[in-house]
């Protein structure tokens, strides 16, 4: 792990779309982005070049929240996404960066993830391990195929 930075990979045995989607439908990311433990509110979500996102982790042992926000630099529709994070709290000071890579593979999707400039408080092994957690929520959010009955 690079100085303030992690970086993830995964093949899923989901679509690009579908796992696209889970990125950017509020309730999709709300159920997997916050580790486990945690609850998350999206109370804004504006999925365009240079719109913003607003949301709560809430911690559910101790009731404790963070709000965070930011906005998209750059989207390709199930194949990229870029976006800004930055803490509410002063004492998270700084602007992170996230980049996720969708590139359909035999067998599912490539998905790469990379945050860039983690405040300094934050150690980067838990936040690399929380990734761990919202990531294999993804898995089991994306792949099963459930059919409508």
């Amino acid at each position: 792990m690079a100085d303030n930075s992690v970086s993830l990979h995964r093949v899923l045995k989901s679509s690009p779309e579908k796992v696209y989607r889970a990125f950017t439908e509020a309730n999709a990311l709300a159920s997997w982005i916050p580790p486990y433990g945690f609850l998350c509110t999206v109370h804004e979500m504006n999925v365009s070049v240079g719109g913003t996102y607003k949301m709560s982790f809430h911690n559910f042992s101790t009731g404790n929240s963070h709000s965070f926000g930011g906005k998209y630099i750059e989207i390709k529709p199930n194949e990229f996404l870029k976006y800004t994070d930055k803490f509410d709290d002063p004492n998270l000071p700084g602007e992170m960066i996230t980049s996720v890579w969708l590139r359909e593979v035999i067998g599912g999707t490539e998905l790469k993830v990379l945050q860039e400039g983690i405040p300094s408080v934050i150690p980067v092994e838990m936040c690399y391990l929380g990734w761990q957690d919202s990531l294999d929520k993804l898995t089991k959010l994306v792949e099963p195929e459930i059919p409508d009955a």
